[in-house]
């Protein structure tokens, strides 16, 4: 099993969604961060003084799948959340020991 974290635009979350829906994605997990790389924040001015936003906000989706999807998942997220432009994000993939689904004691695939 893996796990896909994908930190992308907050205003890609509703594509994204449905797109990984369309491939029978059925669960995720999805927090609101703050961050920064090569897009660096920007400048702001605010009641006249300028200052700088260094984090900016994203979207971190959290899916657990099994291992044979992971590049269909990760072409869907990425064709999804993609604008061409800095800022889009990044996505990491980790391996899962074990899953369990606490109301079934379903393991590993099958709590997916």
């Amino acid at each position: 099993m893996k796990k896909v974290e994908a930190v992308i635009r907050p205003f890609q979350l509703d594509v994204v969604k449905e797109a990984l829906l369309e491939i029978g994605i059925k669960g995720m997990s999805v927090s609101e961060v703050k961050g920064y790389g090569r897009q660096k924040g920007h400048t702001e001015i605010y009641r006249g003084a300028e200052y700088v936003v260094d984090f900016l906000p994203k979207i971190k989706v959290e899916v657990v799948i099994k291992d044979e999807d992971l590049d269909n998942v990760l072409d869907v997220i990425i064709d999804s959340a993609k604008t061409g432009k800095i800022g889009d994000g990044k996505i990491f993939v980790s391996n899962i020991e074990k899953a369990v689904r606490i109301r079934t004691g379903e393991v590993d695939n099958e709590a997916l």
